[in-house]
């Protein structure tokens, strides 16, 4: 029997800037893979006609005169278009790169992508929830390939396409495994709210021999070395609540404040979609609006709410 050929569009994009509806395209790369293997690689810098922002140079280091003499986004965008065709995109946080690619080609075409997006950082996530991060370094690192120059779009492209044959892999193994389970949907769900029951009296009973750890501390107790070599140790420390008003001055002159204050997104989210906003006050947060990301979780309501 032939194997049906399987092809997905891998690519990165480095930008101007986070804000996709008012940022433009630097750089370009996209590999073809045909069930897994490289075929066909495609990249370009991009001169977007505006300004490249500090941060974003600090990220991927491409210059004004770096692009100076590269093709516009309208000498561009014909390429990168015939290069992807109707074919699956393959990205890390792929909401980002096709956000940027969708308004290029509403730009130059009048026309939206209407290609599938295969995003692989929530195919990580959902493989190893346990790890601290899920960029695309610590992908390339899980399953062994060389990612060099990182943050150049090529560079990034080809450490994904040599790690995302992989970790497809193991996701589709997942997944076959969740689809044969869907006839133990119920049983399932009164399995799960079992192990949640229990993590919660786990959590409980740790906290309760933390106490006893606090207390054996408190009353002059010494640092406690286990059989394989941890130490517990006790350590007090003062936190302090500010009045922001009276230190926003301050912070803005040292050049703190961004860092001091960090914003809360889903109020603001909340405040944008609500009531409470006239339409000037909404229009003026969207377009502070600097990235985007998608988040899909279950919830479990409690009974009698």
């Amino acid at each position: 029997m032939v194997r049906k050929k399987i092809i997905e569009i891998v690519l990165d994009t480095e930008t101007t800037g986070l804000d996709y509806t008012k940022e433009r395209m630097v750089e370009f790369a996209a590999v073809r893979l045909e069930n897994g293997k490289i075929k066909d690689e495609f990249q370009t810098l991009i001169n977007p006609e505006q300004h490249i922002r500090k941060s974003s140079i600090a990220i991927h280091g491409i210059t004004q005169e770096m692009v100076a003499d590269a093709p516009t986004e309208a000498e561009a965008m014909p390429k990168i278009l015939e290069f992807i065709g109707d074919y699956p995109i393959v990205a890390h946080n792929c909401i980002f790169d096709y956000s940027f690619l969708n308004e290029a080609s509403l730009r130059t075409t009048g026309k939206e992508l209407e290609n599938p997006r295969v995003d692989s950082q929530q195919m990580f996530k959902e493989i190893y929830p346990d790890l601290f991060s899920h960029g695309l370094e610590a992908l390339t690192e899980k399953f062994h390939v060389d990612l060099q120059n990182h943050h150049r779009a090529m560079a990034d492209t080809m450490g994904l396409a040599l790690a995302y044959p992989k970790l497809k892999k193991l996701y589709l193994q997942k997944y076959d495994w969740e689809v044969k389970q869907l006839d133990n949907i119920d049983y399932l769900f009164e399995r799960f709210l079992r192990i949640q029951q229990t993590v919660t009296t786990l959590q409980a009973e740790l906290q309760d021999i933390k106490s006893v750890f606090k207390l054996y501390f408190e009353q002059g107790g010494q640092p406690i070395v286990s059989q394989s070599g941890e130490t517990l140790v006790y350590n007090s420390k003062q936190s302090f609540g500010y009045d922001l008003h009276q230190i926003k001055d301050v912070l803005e002159e040292v050049g703190a404040l961004e860092k001091a204050v960090k914003v809360n997104n889903g109020f603001i989210d909340r405040l944008v979609g609500g009531c409470r906003l006239d339409e000037e006050k909404r229009e003026i947060i969207k377009d502070a609006r600097q990235e985007i990301t998608e988040t899909r979780n279950i919830q479990i309501i409690k009974a009698g709410k």
